[in-house]
């Protein structure tokens, strides 16, 4: 699309797909930087990581939309090292915390400690305080650990011993945990789960992926050096590049359709618990950072339905019969935009 090309049509038909609108619209925003910012951490994830093109996207998208991201799959598939590699690649703080059976919350979020000094307590920051917080296996700690993060992730803020503390910006929790071993795990609580922004489930390798994976280690001798990838982006960008991708337009029709997906979760015979309001509006804010990566500053339906399923897919809770049946969220969800008129 030519920057020098303008559209003389009124905003409401820009509901239409994208391919029909790109042909003859030019952006109201600059989105150069959105894209340069996404292109950019994307190329230097590659570096290391094959394929597994889905949840790199993802967790861009999650990054520019100002979401947490909970990540599962089996041991292996580079979750974690994936999650590095995306903080490295922005110049911030970074904090990994493993979570274990024995973790306490004042391990988590930091413990008042007394001073003889200043003859006071002094408050201990815990690995809490950075911009991107890893939490391996998050299901491995009980609920009273869990819990500490309710407030962090809410609300970007820690209150210990009646005073808060502000989380600097951007500030991500990005958690794994794996789908197949439960034995000593901790299912977490929908409270919890519903502030995650996306739940992204990351597949196995094909085979020309295995082969590169094994091509890359071997001419790398086994070694996977982080620090060699470069911070492509500083924290200032992150939090302009968002405030950005706020301004991408949302048509009243796009609302709706986005609304009635949710309503859809909360009157499916398939679906025991439906989708909370919060996930109306992940829905949106997750829409509005695709439109702009792609180069649009306005939604389509089909933003809609790229991100629907990362960001409800662990919000709903199907039927005992449909679980018994072996159906999954993900084929619900399916099922569901069949149903749903499609603005036009």
């Amino acid at each position: 699309m030519s920057t020098e090309e303008t559209s003389n049509k009124p905003i409401n038909e820009h509901t239409q797909t994208a391919s029909a609108s790109e042909a003859e619209f030019s952006s109201r925003i600059d989105l150069s930087g959105v894209q340069k910012l996404a292109s950019s951490i994307r190329t230097e994830i590659e570096k290391v990581i094959v394929g597994q093109t889905e949840m790199i996207e993802q967790l861009i998208t999650a990054l520019l939309a100002g979401g947490h991201v909970l990540v599962e799959g089996v041991p292996g598939v580079a979750k974690t090292l994936t999650a590095k590699l995306l903080a490295r690649t922005v110049n911030s703080g970074f904090s990994r915390i493993q979570f274990t059976p024995d973790l306490m919350p004042a391990d988590v979020i930091g413990t008042s400690i007394f001073n003889n000094k200043a003859n006071d307590f002094e408050f201990k920051k815990g690995p809490v305080f950075s911009n991107f917080i890893l939490i391996d296996e998050i299901n491995r700690s009980p609920a009273k650990t869990q819990a500490a993060l309710f407030e962090v992730m809410e609300e970007r803020q820690v209150t210990v011993d009646g005073t808060t503390y502000i989380m600097e910006a951007p500030f991500m929790v990005i958690a794994t945990q794996n789908p197949i071993e439960h034995e000593g795990t901790y299912r977490l609580p929908e409270a919890q789960l519903d502030r995650f922004l996306f739940k992204i489930e990351v597949p196995y390798p094909n085979l020309e992926e295995e082969i590169n994976i094994l091509d890359g280690s071997f001419n790398r001798q086994n070694k996977i050096d982080i620090s060699l990838l470069e911070q492509v982006v500083t924290a200032d960008e992150v939090i302009t590049q968002r405030e950005v991708i706020n301004r991408v337009h949302v048509e009243p029709e796009l609302m709706k359709y986005i609304a009635q997906i949710i309503q859809a979760t909360r009157n499916s015979s398939s679906i025991s618990i439906g989708a909370s309001p919060r996930a109306a509006v992940f829905v949106m804010r997750a829409s509005q950072a695709h439109a702009a990566i792609k180069g649009r500053d306005f939604i389509t339906p089909e933003d809609v339905k790229a991100i629907i399923k990362p960001v409800i897919r662990h919000r709903i809770t199907l039927t005992p019969e449909k679980e018994m049946e072996g159906i999954t969220p993900d084929q619900v969800i399916a099922m569901m935009l069949e149903k749903v008129e499609v603005p036009r």
